[in-house]
C-alpha cells in the first residue's frame, strides 16, 4: 500500500465514525487511530526505503552457481583488495590480497641487461602470489648468481590474481603458494613479450625417461635446486623422477634438503616450488609432511619400474567413464565467494 492510498482510507474511516452510535465510538476511534498510525508509519518507511535504494550503490550479482569455478576466477584481472591470505588447499582454494611479481626483475649486478628473473607466458596472467611467495622468488633470484653461472631465472606460472582453479595446465597453484621455475637458464638480455610467449623450455629428461639429458643438464642445476629447497619457507619441490635421480647422485655436502624434493609426473622442464602455509592464513590447509630421509631409495626406484615406464594398457570399459566433475564455487571454501566478489 502506498502513501497515496492510505490517506483516503483514513478519511473514510473518520466519516464512518461520525455516523456510529456513542457506545461504539470509543472502540471505533481506537481502531481508526491505529489504522492511521499504521498508514503513516508505512508511508515513512517506504519513503526511507526509496531514499536508501537511491543512495546505495548496486551490489554486483553473485556468480552463477552452475559456472565452473575455473571460468569465474580466470575472468578476474586484478587481486582482491583484502588482507593477504592463502585460503583452502593447494588444489582447492583461492587467494586474497595477492601481489603481482614484477614481470622483469632488476639487472644482474655485473651483467648489463641480464635481469635476475623474467616472467614467461605473460598472456596467462598467472604471476600473482601471496606476499611471502613474491618475497621468496626475489630471494631465490638473488642467490642464483651466488651459487651458479646463470644470468637469472625464467619464471613460469604462479597463481591467477585471486587464485582459484585455472583453465588449463595445473590442478594446484590455487592459493598463491606455488611457483614454477624453469630449468632453462635465463638469457643475457631482457626478452620481449613475444619471445616470452614463444620460447620453449628445455627438457632435462632423457628420451627413455630413465635419467637426465646430459646435453641440457649441468652441475649448476642441482646447485640451484638446492638453493631453492634450503629456504625454510619451502614445503616441497616437485621434479621429474629422472631429475631427482640426478640430484641423489650428484649432490654434495649436507643432503637434508633432498627430502623436500619429490618425484612427480611430468615436471621435465621445471621445478615446482611450494611454500608452507603462512602465518595469518587460518584457512590454509597444509600438506602432509614428506617422508623422512633423502628419498633416494626404494621409493625413487619405483618410478623407473615397468609399472611406471611401460604400463599395460587398461581394457576398454563396457560403458564409457563419466567425465570428472568440474570444481564449482561451492566446492571451494566459503571465503572464496567473498574473494571473488571483493573489489
Amino acid at each position: 500500500m502506498s502513501n497515496h492510498t492510505s490517506r483516503p482510507t483514513f478519511r473514510l474511516a473518520l466519516r464512518a465514525l461520525r455516523r456510529t452510535s456513542p457506545s461504539r465510538k470509543a472502540a471505533a476511534f481506537a481502531a481508526t487511530l491505529t489504522l492511521g498510525l499504521a498508514a503513516g508509519l508505512l508511508a515513512v518507511a517506504q519513503t526511507q526505503n526509496v531514499h536508501a535504494q537511491t543512495a546505495q550503490p548496486q551490489i554486483p550479482p553473485r556468480p552463477v552457481l552452475d559456472t565452473p569455478a575455473k571460468e569465474l576466477f580466470s575472468q578476474v584481472k586484478a587481486p582482491a583488495q583484502m588482507k593477504p591470505q592463502a585460503i583452502g588447499f593447494y588444489s582447492r582454494g583461492c587467494l586474497a590480497g595477492g601481489e603481482p611479481l614484477p614481470t622483469t626483475g632488476p639487472e644482474h649486478i655485473g651483467k648489463e641487461e641480464a635481469p635476475l628473473w623474467q616472467v614467461m607466458r605473460l598472456s596467462r596472467n598467472r604471476y600473482y602470489g601471496h606476499p611471502e611467495l613474491i618475497a621468496y622468488v626475489r630471494r631465490l633470484a638473488t642467490r642464483v648468481p651466488q651459487v651458479s653461472d646463470w644470468n637469472g631465472l625464467l619464471v613460469g606460472d604462479l597463481s591467477q590474481p585471486r587464485g582459484g582453479p585455472v583453465m588449463s595446465g595445473h590442478a594446484s597453484h590455487q592459493v598463491g603458494l606455488d611457483v614454477d621455475i624453469w630449468l632453462t637458464p635465463g638469457p643475457e638480455k631482457q626478452l620481449t613479450s613475444i619471445e616470452r610467449e614463444k620460447l620453449s623450455a628445455l627438457s632435462m629428461v632423457r628420451q627413455d625417461r630413465r635419467d637426465i639429458e646430459p646435453e641440457n643438464w649441468t652441475p649448476d642445476h642441482w646447485k640451484i635446486i638446492r638453493a631453492a629447497a634450503e629456504d625454510p619457507r619451502v614445503e616441497r619441490i616437485f621434479v621429474n623422477a629422472a631429475i631427482k635421480k640426478a640430484l641423489c647422485r650428484e649432490a654434495r655436502g649436507n643432503r637434508n634438503w633432498l627430502s623436500k624434493v619429490r618425484p612427480y609426473w611430468g615436471h621435465d622442464h621445471h621445478m615446482h616450488v611450494r611454500l608452507s602455509c603462512p602465518s595469518g592464513s587460518p584457512e590454509c590447509r597444509p600438506q602432509k609432511p614428506p617422508s623422512r630421509g633423502d628419498g633416494c631409495g626404494a621409493e625413487l626406484a619405483w618410478w623407473f619400474s615397468d609399472e611406471v615406464l611401460h604400463p599395460k594398457p587398461e581394457p576398454t570399459p563396457a560403458t564409457p567413464a563419466k567425465p570428472k566433475p568440474e570444481i564449482m564455487l561451492d566446492d571451494l571454501p566459503r571465503t572464496c565467494t567473498m574473494v571473488l566478489d571483493a573489489p
